[in-house]
């Protein structure tokens, strides 16, 4: 008994070191005359957060942003990731389109 709380003590004053898991940030983007609608993103491990959707000002009512979330929610399927959705726009999509809430963390 006194050798596991030995052992659960070294335990707790140091512990046993967890591999940093690489986080990927980046964007998916649509241009057109020369102005960027995007969808911004954070990819680790298997988990895709969706972040925001940008679209300008003389960029809007043509779909883009409808356009960006689905290429961000099939770029999820093909790869066999999870979606974790903290874009108000992209959660909106998928209420419209319930074939992506298989998708989307719980």
């Amino acid at each position: 008994m006194p050798n596991r709380i030995l052992r659960l003590a070294r335990e707790l004053i140091h512990p046993t070191p967890v591999t940093p898991q690489e986080v990927i940030s980046g964007r998916i983007e649509i241009e057109r005359d020369g102005k960027v609608a995007y969808l911004e993103y954070s990819l680790g491990g298997d988990v895709l957060e969706l972040i925001h959707t940008e679209v300008p000002k003389e960029l809007r009512g043509m779909g883009l942003a409808s356009a960006l979330a689905e290429r961000g929610l099939n770029w999820a399927r093909e790869k066999g990731y999870k979606v974790d959705v903290i874009c108000p726009f992209v959660h909106e999509y998928i209420d419209k389109h319930p074939e992506y809430a298989d998708l989307v963390i719980k």
